[in-house]
């Protein structure tokens, strides 16, 4: 046995010790106390600045040309920033993670920039995938020139205030994108974003639109209605929590803040001041490193009572990391990245309650899972009303890095989940990204009741994208494109229907609720036809509204026959059909 392995064997040993003296115990979220500490070990690529570090401009350039084209590269990186005020121009490229330490975004000032532009593709920015900025003010050098956010899906924009205009494009498409929890001081400039998400956030003025805009709690939502605007307003966000985040106190002490579950909110949570919530010292956690961790020692520190911090990293996984507690958190820095190597599920949490997971990237592998990230066991039945499972900006992905396969990509068996950004994606481009190598059925599967999603981006998989199987659903906002990869009409249909509805609502289901869908179609490889881009029951609990579909390219004679069901026209050369 190797030096290392021999570690890592002690460290599990000592990890189960504590699991069996603690077994069976419920975390609580655990206020902090006890004297300044030192920093905790976060890894090589965490990097914490304070306004007295050296160089800090030449450090973030340097990160930011390693990883500005790096689509699918493995390395990951965080940039973390501890209250108070800074020059600098933060450009943020792929996996990246920017994000201030303070309790309020106001108390790190980034006097500049920290934006995102498409250079790299010539100013396309529908690639500008996997980068986030949260917790910290962006205060613009000059007014006339607004901070760009040019993104497209699996990016996130949370807790952040933009003094000043933002600008949600570089000078090409772009295909985004989410935003929570922000107050833009200026104007918001959709410029070319397809469809885009807004929760709980606040601005002067939103300008632009173009296929399908959902704003969900907003203050200030732009005026026009659907189906002459692009636009989706819910006045008041019916359950919510934002995402936990890391901070330091004024003493100097790490924790991670729980922000409380809200009801019936519009606007932002720290306008006037301190968010509401309990701090969890950061010694509660288990913090993970891919150069040393293992399925094995994340599971034990679990089972111990820890949450767990995944530092910044690709994880190979020989089974699944298992959260069997209430209330605990996993929480990623700078696109941790799982991948299950066994044929597993990357991440499986059980039926109990108050679970957040936040920030991770799940990586199919070769040898096919089942399903990647499974929230409730397949016989779970327990309501979990008071206290909601959630997850926070969790992104899968088969092929693109590596070859992968899985049938689907997230299964929710429990009752009362709340997804927040979830992007599911059957890759189109890079490695093993075709027909026959990256299967994968289904993006989500809810099977569970009272389910909500706060925007759903799901794409490419080769049946139905999303299934809904439980009562009550609700999704604010969804965007889905069908594989573009068909090799014949033949290899995609079902019992004599044409193709796979996007959207498939079970027909034995008798209550869900929809609001903003947009269904997209590009059939490059041969003419291809949909039968529709929508399924659902046609009964008086089920509400669809705001639906679209868009034929993007591809061959002649390919498209969307109707919108939901049988109705709608049909979409068979760049053509656009809406229902309201």
């Amino acid at each position: 046995m190797t030096p290392n392995a021999v570690k890592s064997t002690i460290r599990t040993l000592l990890l189960v010790t504590g699991a069996w003296l603690l077994a069976g115990c419920n975390i609580a979220e655990r206020p902090l106390d006890g004297p300044t500490v030192s920093s905790p070990d976060f890894g090589p690529n965490v990097f914490v600045f304070d306004p007295s570090t050296p160089d800090i401009q030449k450090h973030v350039d340097r990160v930011f040309a390693r990883q500005e084209k790096s689509q699918f590269g493995s390395d990951r990186y965080a940039l973390l920033f501890k209250p108070g005020k800074y020059d600098l121009d933060i450009q943020v490229g792929f996996y990246t993670h920017v994000a201030g330490l303070g309790r309020s975004p106001d108390d790190v000032e980034i006097v500049g920039a920290v934006r995102a532009h498409a250079k790299w593709m010539k100013g396309n920015a529908t690639c500008n995938f996997w980068r986030s900025a949260e917790n910290l003010s962006i205060t613009p050098t000059r007014i006339d020139v607004p901070n760009m956010w040019g993104v497209s899906q699996g990016a996130s924009m949370r807790r952040v205030h933009v003094r000043g205009d933002l600008l949600l494009a570089d000078h090409g498409w772009s295909s985004g994108g989410f935003l929570a929890d922000c107050k833009i001081d200026g104007e918001v400039h959709s410029g070319s974003q397809q469809q885009w998400f807004s929760r709980n956030s606040d601005w002067d003025k939103w300008v632009g639109g173009n296929w399908n805009m959902v704003f969900v709690g907003c203050e200030n939502p732009p005026e026009g209605e659907w189906p002459e605007r692009p636009y989706t307003r819910i006045e008041k966000t019916p359950l919510k929590r934002e995402k936990p985040f890391l901070f330091v106190d004024e003493n100097g002490r790490y924790a991670v803040m729980v922000p409380d579950l809200q009801k019936e909110t519009s606007g932002v949570t720290w306008e006037s001041g301190s968010p509401v919530g309990t701090p969890i010292a950061i010694e509660h956690f288990f913090i993970a490193r891919p150069d040393r961790d293992s399925a094995a020692t994340m599971n034990a520190a679990l089972a111990s009572g820890k949450h767990l911090l995944l530092t910044p990293g690709i994880y190979l996984l020989d089974a699944p990391i298992k959260v069997r507690s209430p209330n605990t958190v996993v929480l990623g820095l700078g696109y941790a990245t799982l991948v299950p190597s066994n044929g597993t599920a990357a991440i499986e949490i059980g039926d109990v309650s108050g679970v957040k997971i936040a920030s991770i990237l799940v990586d199919a592998d070769e040898r096919a899972s089942p399903t990647l990230v499974q929230v409730g066991d397949p016989e779970a039945s327990l309501y979990h009303a008071a206290e909601p499972t959630f997850l926070f900006d969790v992104f899968c992905r088969a092929g693109g890095a590596r070859v992968g396969s899985t049938k689907s990509f997230v299964t929710i068996n429990s009752n009362n989940v709340v997804g927040d950004n979830l992007w599911l994606w059957r890759a189109d481009h890079g490695t093993g990204a075709k027909w026959h190598i990256n299967r994968n059925e289904n993006g989500l599967i809810v099977n569970g009741n009272d389910v909500t999603v706060h925007g759903l981006f799901v794409e490419h998989c080769h049946e139905y994208q999303t299934v809904w199987n439980g009562e009550g659903g609700t999704v604010y906002f969804y965007q889905s494109e069908m594989p573009y990869d068909p090799p014949y009409q033949e290899a995609w249909m079902h019992d004599g229907v044409h193709g796979y509805a996007s959207y498939k609502v079970a027909d034995h289901v008798k209550t869900h609720e929809a609001w903003g869908l947009g269904v997209y179609c590009v059939f490059w490889d041969a003419p291809i036809i949909a039968d529709t881009a929508i399924e659902a029951p046609d009964r008086p609990g089920i509400s669809m509204n705001h639906m679209v579909t868009i034929r993007l390219n591809g061959k002649p004679d390919s498209g969307i026959c109707r919108v939901i069901n049988d109705r709608g026209e049909p979409v068979m050369y760049q053509q656009k059909a809406v229902l309201k």
